[in-house]
């Protein structure tokens, strides 16, 4: 029911003029449909399965629409429709000028459409279908404007780099097709004879969608889009679909040692790397989607340590202040005319104090600040690592990437926000339509934590620890905010310096010259000799030229005694005639 009211909905938008309130109010009663099976999950905990009958029928397997109603798909979608309902308001604001805004949401429907077919798939048929629909939903949205050659550049740039991710879930789908089960319930019986191909294509797919480090360049290049978009790809659909899929098949995974520890160093390294690439950017939307890369590889390190619910509850709690802070963001550039350098804003509180207020409560959440939704599940993160036994090397570059993570965060909220201005302002007065969606999500920011805390979704374990390790969290954070407010404060009136080469190398996104210059250079003149070596040098010549000449040669040959040698008969010719005449006068 919930599907057909959407499909109906996002195809209604061609033909109605002004569709913006009825999405909205769609949104928000799809939304307050979802809570009511919560309840029963919260009781109860249990699991509800709906299958259609077979649609294909095969001689091995019968195929059929199957969808799974447990914890992770009941707690999600509510999620989802909360947030994509505060967008689509934002939206209507932001991209009002647009003449295709109907289309615009109709594509941020669809996007939504296909990340619901990702939570409740029952079967890896369903999970493909949705997980390709939201590439090609993100293809379209990233290059929305497309006059701009870097939106064309950006959207291609997240359509292949998904797509070598998406080998990896197309051999799973293969290896399970024949020899195991399509269906989920199945497949996780047969978890302690899971092979490692199936395990590594579901880690590449993860990688590929969740832009771990390796596959990253193309959520940055993202930013090109219009800010609603930038707002729903980094929260609560695309990017999160890959980390959805490993704690979703967790099953498979948690027995291989391998497979966890390539999880864990994947994606320490990428938290790490992404918190140092987002110190150097200056660009708002890159320094926050950076952030997004950073938080994925903390939920990709906690379902390498085997605790798949703890980054789901990352996953949550994540949603909300991401979304917050890119609709802040986006206000922002709206009102400052399209600029989104932090350098050249500053002020802002002054002009815009509701939309300020937001941005910082959103950054502390994100920094893991005490009794915000984000201190529930990033200092729970923090401390699970180092109640472990696993890798210190994990947990020392995780609580440094803690470290850096409150140093971009300040560095937000001290250049764009406090200070003189530093550009051309025409604020906007902030209105209902504005104000509605971001209160909305800045309450969830504050309160989500504490929602789960109370819930009965969670039993919790009390660990003992000393008391420097149960703070160690909260030092990082604080460390990070001293630094970076130090940092500004000392070179904000500094002369502009040539970029060191370790700022460079994480400013470059590090592996992007390998993938975009070093790799396609190399390959595009191997091709080209290949193509005139061989082509020209050998084929053609071999079967032109030399080749007709090898084919004359034996035939004169059979005709004739002479050689085809006319200057070697010349010279002896002449010589001979020399000879003779001096020997004649001699």
């Amino acid at each position: 029911m919930t599907l057909t009211i959407f499909m109906s909905l996002a195809f209604s938008t061609l033909t109605k003029p002004k569709p913006h309130n009825k999405p909205k109010n769609t949104l928000l009663l799809m939304f307050l449909i979802s809570l009511m099976p919560i309840n029963l999950l919260l009781n109860n905990n249990h699991k509800l399965t709906l299958s259609s009958s077979p649609l294909i029928m095969t001689p091995t397997e019968n195929i059929s629409i199957s969808v799974t109603l447990d914890t992770l798909s009941l707690t999600f979608m509510p999620i989802t429709l909360f947030i994509t309902w505060s967008i689509t308001e934002f939206s209507a604001w932001y991209m009002k000028t647009d003449p295709n805004i109907n289309k615009f949401i109709k594509y941020l429907t669809m996007f939504l459409i296909a990340m619901i077919i990702i939570i409740t798939a029952n079967n890896m048929y369903q999970l493909f279908i949705g997980w390709e629909g939201v590439g090609i939903m993100s293809f379209l949205l990233i290059g929305w404007w497309s006059g701009r050659p870097n939106a064309n550049t950006a959207a291609l740039q997240a359509i292949i780099y998904n797509r070598v991710g998406d080998i990896g879930l197309i051999t799973t789908t293969a290896w399970l097709m024949s020899s195991s089960s399509m269906n989920m319930q199945e497949l996780l019986i047969q978890y302690e004879t899971t092979h490692i191909i199936p395990m590594l294509g579901i880690l590449a797919a993860a990688t590929g969608k969740s832009a771990q480090i390796g596959m990253h360049p193309w959520l940055p290049s993202a930013m090109e889009g219009p800010t609603p978009v930038s707002a729903l790809l980094h929260s609560s659909t695309m990017v999160v679909a890959g980390v959805f899929l490993l704690i979703r098949l967790q099953p498979i995974l948690h027995n291989s040692k391998n497979m966890t520890t390539t999880c864990l160093i994947l994606g320490a390294t990428t938290t790490v790397f992404a918190a140092a690439a987002a110190n150097t950017h200056t660009d708002i939307k890159k320094i926050i989607a950076l952030s997004t890369t950073s938080q994925l590889g903390l939920m990709m390190t906690m379902v390498g340590l085997n605790q798949p619910m703890l980054a789901f509850l990352h996953m949550t709690t994540h949603s909300f202040f991401k979304a917050l802070l890119f609709l802040c963001s986006g206000s922002f550039i709206h009102s400052l005319n399209n600029e989104q350098d932090v350098r050249k804003m500053g002020g802002l509180e002054k002009t815009m104090p509701m939309t300020a207020s937001f941005l910082t409560i959103a950054n502390l959440s994100l920094i893991g600040t005490p009794f915000l939704s984000g201190f529930y599940s990033k200092d729970t993160i923090i401390e699970t690592m180092t109640n472990s036994y696993t890798n210190s090397w994990t947990l020392t570059i995780t609580l440094m990437a803690t470290v850096m993570s409150a140093s971009y965060s300040m560095k937000i909220i001290l250049l764009t926000l406090t200070g003189h201005p530093r550009m051309n302002l025409s604020p906007h007065k902030e209105t209902n339509t504005i104000i509605y969606p971001l209160l909305r999500l800045m309450l969830m920011s504050v309160l989500a934590g504490t929602m789960t805390k109370i819930s009965t979704l969670q039993s919790a374990v009390v660990f003992t620890m000393p008391k420097t390790i149960k703070l160690t969290a909260l030092i990082a954070t604080m460390v990070g905010m001293t630094l970076s407010s130090d940092l500004i404060y000392t070179s904000i009136n500094s002369k502009p310096q040539t970029p060191n080469t370790l700022n460079t190398f994480f400013n470059q996104l590090a592996f992007f010259n390998t993938p975009h210059r070093s790799s396609s250079m190399n390959i595009l003149k191997t091709s080209q000799k290949i193509s005139t070596e061989l082509v020209d040098l050998w084929t053609l010549e071999n079967y032109g030229p030399k080749g007709l000449i090898n084919s004359l040669i034996p035939t004169i040959h059979l005709s004739t005694q002479q050689k085809n040698m006319i200057k070697n008969y010349m010279i002896t010719f002449t010589m001979t005639a020399l000879l003779s005449v001096t020997l004649m006068y001699i």
